[in-house]
């Protein structure tokens, strides 16, 4: 496949006066197969910023979400008014309720922040997806991606009720996009709350391809515990990457050290970003 990707949303822009940053993160990806929107940020940019990079939204043929968290859902009601009628493709586990334990104890909630009889209403029509799903020849998300390491045990601050405790949430509904070109895969991640080594190792699994072309989106390993980013970022350099452009969750002490290890391979990956291949 060929395509162009352009970082619509992220925390950081750099040289691109009047596109604006946030805590979020969405890709708008044109192909000759359609356009594509993976993810939509929290809201505040995705649409000043889609009109200073000239990425006409309107052309969207499906919206695909990572998982349900608000910095990357939080934006599909405003989508959706420059859309008007478009598949929305995300998992079952979507609506969910979830928090994020802060200082205190204190509880935030980071679920969609929308009903899903408003988005409906605005012109959303939702499939949901478990498991591995072309969305056009060589263009994939892939579903649930089974934990299969020992150290990526995910994010411990973040957690769903359960009657009247909190338990960790597993985030089974985290997905990846996945790109395939003759020179091998694009994996673009949404926040890899599944452990970025688990998803590649799926990927590779279900393409057959084993040269990884980029990593592209956030890699989470800037929230996870210390043991999970040293194992991961070793586990890392043993794979056939030509580049990985991190940005979001990662974090700047994670991406300096990525940056370190990983020399000319490594890339921000900020606001106004292009990926082309």
């Amino acid at each position: 496949m060929k395509f162009k990707a352009t970082i619509l949303c992220e925390n950081c822009v750099l040289g691109n006066e009047g596109a604006v940053a946030e805590h979020g993160w969405s890709i708008f990806i044109e192909t000759n197969q359609g356009n594509f929107l993976f993810d939509t940020g929290q809201g505040k940019s995705i649409i000043n910023n889609a009109q200073f990079f000239k990425t006409d939204l309107s052309t969207t043929k499906a919206i695909m979400l990572s998982h349900h968290h608000s910095d990357h859902t939080g934006g599909l009601l405003d989508v959706l008014s420059v859309t008007g009628p478009v598949d929305v493709i995300a998992h079952p586990e979507l609506f969910k309720e979830s928090f994020h334990i802060q200082e205190k104890q204190k509880t935030r909630y980071i679920g969609i922040p929308f009903r899903r009889s408003v988005l409906e209403s605005k012109g959303a029509r939702f499939k949901f997806n478990t498991t591995w799903q072309e969305i056009v020849p060589e263009l994939s998300l892939t579903g649930e991606i089974p934990r299969i390491t020992d150290f990526e045990k995910g994010d411990k601050d973040l957690v769903i009720r359960k009657g009247t405790q909190f338990e960790q949430d597993l985030i089974m509904d985290d997905q990846s996009l996945v790109l395939e070109t003759k020179r091998g895969l694009y994996i673009i991640l949404g926040c890899a709350h599944s452990g970025i080594i688990n998803i590649l190792e799926y990927a590779i699994k279900k393409t057959g391809q084993d040269h990884i072309c980029a990593i592209i989106g956030g890699t989470h390993l800037g929230l996870v515990g210390k043991e999970q980013q040293q194992k991961s970022i070793e586990a890392l350099k043993k794979y056939d990457i030509d580049y990985i452009g991190v940005s979001h969750c990662t974090g700047l002490k994670t991406s300096m050290v990525l940056a370190q290890e990983f020399g000319e391979k490594f890339f921000f990956c900020n606001v106004g970003t292009v990926i082309e291949a």
